[in-house]
């Protein structure tokens, strides 16, 4: 906390240690051990690295449960990470925002929906909008970008749908993605039309 304080971009107090974020049909809530067999399950879905971009991980699950606890203590201060829960608190993917650039008021945003029932459902938007409207309404972050396969569709839409825009082509690693922004002066401006 003594990092966001010094840099100034977080509003939220000390006493956010377990955070719970509503949306409509979502919550958003801190990471804990419990997910770690879930995390791990995904992490080694090779369809659902695909979609992230990512190889799946090739380490045991004690190793991986090992890791993970050393992240629930010792969380870093440029990364935020969310699970995402149905309303009856069934687990059904993970966010975050991460690359926290405090200085220039950005940061990054990654998002998986891991059981498969629940993609094209409109839980990921939900989990998006939620996300954006806690970390402008929380944070000094007045820029949250993304980049996603120009593949993958379903995810673009689902983006779009929360408002971020199509920047341009970026070419990470061999492969092709389109980087999308969304800014916090957009954002209010379409929230300000939809509530009224």
């Amino acid at each position: 906390m003594y990092w966001k304080k010094l840099l100034n971009w977080s509003k939220a107090s000390d006493a956010e240690e377990s955070v719970e974020i509503k949306g409509s049909k979502i919550n958003l809530r801190s990471k804990k051990i419990e997910d770690a067999e879930q995390d791990y399950e995904w992490r080694t879905d090779p369809e659902l690295s695909a979609l992230d971009a990512t190889v799946p991980i090739n380490i045991s699950l004690r190793e991986y449960i090992s890791h993970f606890k050393d992240e629930l203590k010792y969380p870093v201060p440029w990364s935020v990470k969310y699970a995402i829960e149905t309303k009856n608190e069934y687990l059904i993917g993970n966010i975050m925002y991460y690359d926290i650039d405090p200085i220039e008021k950005e940061a990054e945003i990654g998002i998986i929906i891991g059981d498969k029932a629940f993609l094209s459902k409109g839980y990921g938007t939900d989990a998006l909008y939620t996300l954006a409207s806690h970390v402008f309404n929380t944070t000094n972050i007045m820029l949250l970008y993304l980049h996603t396969l120009t593949t993958n569709e379903r995810a673009r839409k689902a983006f779009k749908k929360v408002g971020f825009k199509e920047v341009g082509p970026v070419r990470k690693e061999g492969m092709n993605f389109i980087k999308m922004d969304l800014l916090k002066d957009d954002w209010e401006k379409v929230n300000l039309q939809n509530n009224h």
